[in-house]
């Protein structure tokens, strides 16, 4: 019989080095491991150098270690997951999930179709390696099943998110990653990242999780409003400094 090892990981959690983030790297992995999750992956947008730190510190929590980063692609955004270098942002969408695939890493489409959220339509979805079919931050279900019958009708492996940009928040929803091991006796100390992206492909995947309060979402969608409107203002003022700095490209 073929054992199967169960890692409870949420794969979109954004840091402080996120223009909308506010959390440390070590307090996102001590949380995570305090809840129980296997592992956490930093995706902040367009920004890698935290999710590389991340990856590196995280055996010292007691969790699997796993960079990523969530780009702006020309479309919609794209989470790339497993990568250690940062696609270029800006690109069109399929030109960067072959970027992240050339890199070594998986690409999933998080919250598809939301445009408020800069979620990618359908029409520009010819291909992925998975859809992010729960995404805890959503305010009502509507998103997430009409994520959900998409990946269904195209037969793409699925996963749950947090989408946190609060320590509290991290874990709300996560994915449980089945992974088979190649040893006779494997234990959770043999599983490296590659062999979660291998079970991603293969779509032995299981989504747990809850929504985020309301009031909460609500909360990071107004701060995350606001930055992004003090850099529109501050980049184009002359004189003036970009607010937030992260933002600057």
């Amino acid at each position: 019989m073929t054992t199967q090892i169960p890692f409870a990981i949420d794969f979109h959690v954004h840091s402080e080095d996120s223009y909308d983030g506010h959390e440390p790297v070590e307090l996102i992995l001590e949380h995570a491991a305090d809840i129980g999750l296997d592992g956490v992956v930093i995706t902040d947008h367009d920004e890698i150098d935290e999710s590389l730190r991340a990856a590196a510190l995280a055996p010292e929590y007691d969790l699997i270690g796993i960079p990523g980063v969530e780009v702006s692609t020309k479309h919609g955004h794209l989470l790339a997951i497993g990568v250690e270098n940062r696609p270029e942002p800006g690109q069109a969408f399929m030109d960067t999930v072959q970027t992240v695939r050339e890199l070594g890493g998986v690409a999933i489409v998080p919250h598809p179709f939301q445009r408020s959220r800069h979620g990618v339509r359908k029409r520009h979805i010819a291909d992925a390696d998975a859809i992010e079919t729960y995404n805890s931050m959503v305010f009502t279900g509507y998103r997430n099943r009409r994520a959900r019958l998409f990946a269904n009708r195209r037969d793409y492996p699925q996963i749950g998110a947090s989408d946190a940009h609060y320590l509290p928040n991290v874990g709300k929803s996560y994915t449980e990653v089945l992974v088979t091991p190649d040893t006779a006796s494997p234990t959770k100390t043999d599983i490296d990242g590659d062999d979660l992206i291998a079970a991603i492909l293969e779509g032995r995947t299981q989504i747990y999780g809850k929504r985020t309060p309301i009031r909460k979402s609500a909360v990071q969608y107004g701060k995350g409003a606001v930055r992004k409107s003090a850099y529109v203002f501050t980049s184009r003022a002359p004189l003036l400094p970009t607010v937030p700095a992260s933002m600057d490209r």
